[in-house]
């Protein structure tokens, strides 16, 4: 008598993508613009201005500027999102076991360590356009290598997609503030602009699954063809749009000059080493959530639907990024620095009731939701301490400089605990929630040494 086997399938209820899409929507039509509430005299009582506003307004070239920005941002998220989920599927296509598939990542987080680092600083030397520039050549190339040879070298896609993913981290968001500057437009619209772009990214990165699912199809090998020419094609309307784009005021600053305003204005500020603290626990944490989190989550032992599980991710955190100018506006006494401590300590203790070994799919998923709404409120919230505390001629490489020991700490745990199992998942995750919680720590302290009131400065 044969026996059966029942298998229990877990997926997100459909209702949760429903809530998510129209608690996105009422969070943006009722949002109450800091630029609308800020002010209680007679501007009070003319409408408050919206990055869908078309004409004659005085601010119709801001946000002009701001869709423009945001159009290529866009694009570049796309392209970003398309790497990253027909990459697995490749690697697994191709064979590899997982030994190899985590020396793959070991070479794209050590290639992030050595060149990702100093490309900030190179951005900072000859212009961030060019460095914005050489990320689309980068996803050109990547997609011609892969269109003519059918089975290029895994080394150097994954050398060449690490080194674009850290200049897209830092690359467009330091342009865009350049630009904005430059163009003399409302510095209130920043905050804004930061906000949004958390939001489409994480829309297109929700875009680029749909459509890396489609063009995988039920062909695979017709597929690879397919998503090397549509990367392809992405970045040469990428690097359209950045030729005919904004001019950049001409600069170049001789390397002596930038190491001593360098060392004045970063190395030598307490609160830039408690700012660029927190971004590295982030970034370890966020990297550390995307390598282990499939592997926590079908540790319940049911069958998962992990296609079904990413957009609710991602879609949390849109959420999150919609609530950050609530929290910024005239309706909210907090402060940025208070924001920020209150989201490092709900992200270090979702981290932290992970690394406990929960292995409930619902419970598990609720709290990986919540991690990424923390990440939508968190990630614009640096972004505007970044315009308040670092000049704009030193912003690229104060971002990559401080990504450089969290990409080694997180390439030490893949040697030590992913490839030769010396560490446990939950030990790592354990890692990134002490850091989290550090990263509350220094907010607490920015703000005490912190600037009263906020004074944005860009230049030297």
């Amino acid at each position: 008598m044969a026996v059966v086997i029942e298998t229990s399938v877990w997926e997100p209820s459909p209702a949760l993508y429903v809530f998510i899409f129209f608690a996105c929507l009422f969070s943006i039509l009722f949002l109450p613009y800091a630029s609308g509430t800020g002010n209680s005299t007679a501007s009070s009582a003319a409408k408050a201005p919206s990055l869908f506003d078309h004409g004659g307004s005085p601010t119709a070239s801001s946000f002009r500027f701001q869709r423009n920005f945001l159009l290529l941002y866009s694009l570049a998220s796309v392209m970003e999102g398309l790497w990253s989920v027909f990459g697995e599927f490749e690697l697994a296509y191709y064979g590899l076991s997982k030994e190899k598939m985590v020396l793959y990542l070991c070479v794209g987080f050590a290639a992030s360590i050595s060149l990702g680092s100093l490309l900030g600083v190179v951005c900072d030397l000859i212009g961030p356009k060019k460095v914005c520039f050489f990320f689309c050549l980068l996803h050109l190339l990547v997609g011609l290598l892969k269109r003519i040879i059918p089975h290029p070298s895994v080394w150097m896609a994954s050398i060449c997609l690490s080194i674009t993913s850290s200049v897209f981290s830092f690359g467009f968001e330091t342009w865009m503030v350049v630009q904005h500057d430059e163009q003399g437009h409302r510095q209130d619209m920043l905050s804004e602009t930061f906000w949004l772009m958390s939001f489409f990214e994480s829309a297109c990165l929700i875009g680029s699954q749909v459509f890396s699912n489609w063009l995988i199809g039920n062909n695979a090998e017709r597929s690879m063809a397919a998503h090397s020419t549509a990367a392809i094609f992405l970045a040469a309307i990428s690097l359209v749009c950045l030729t005919k784009g904004w001019k950049e005021i001409p600069h170049k600053v001789a390397l002596k000059e930038y190491r001593a305003s360098f060392r004045a204005y970063i190395v030598g500020d307490k609160r830039i080493w408690l700012l660029a603290w927190a971004q590295a626990c982030l970034h370890f944490s966020v990297a550390v959530f995307w390598i282990l989190w499939a592997p926590t989550i079908v540790a319940d032992g049911r069958e998962v639907h992990l296609g079904l599980i990413y957009p609710c991710f991602l879609g949390s955190r849109m959420l999150g990024s919609t609530v950050f100018p609530w929290l910024i506006s005239g309706l909210s006494s907090l402060r940025t620095e208070d924001c920020l401590v209150y989201a490092f300590i709900v992200l270090g203790l979702v981290m932290s009731i992970t690394a406990y070994d929960y292995q409930e799919v619902g419970m598990l998923f609720t709290l990986f939701c919540m991690f990424h709404a923390g990440l939508g409120v968190v990630l614009p919230s640096l972004a505007r301490l970044r315009t308040m505390y670092v000049p704009n001629a030193l912003r690229g490489g104060m971002i990559s400089l401080s990504q450089a020991p969290a990409n080694a700490a997180i390439l030490l745990f893949l040697v030590k605990g992913k490839y030769h199992n010396n560490i446990g998942n939950s030990t790592i995750i354990a890692f990134s929630a002490l850091g989290l919680f550090t990263a509350a720590g220094c907010m607490h302290v920015l703000k005490r040494w912190g600037k009263q009131p906020y004074q944005n400065w860009h230049k030297l």
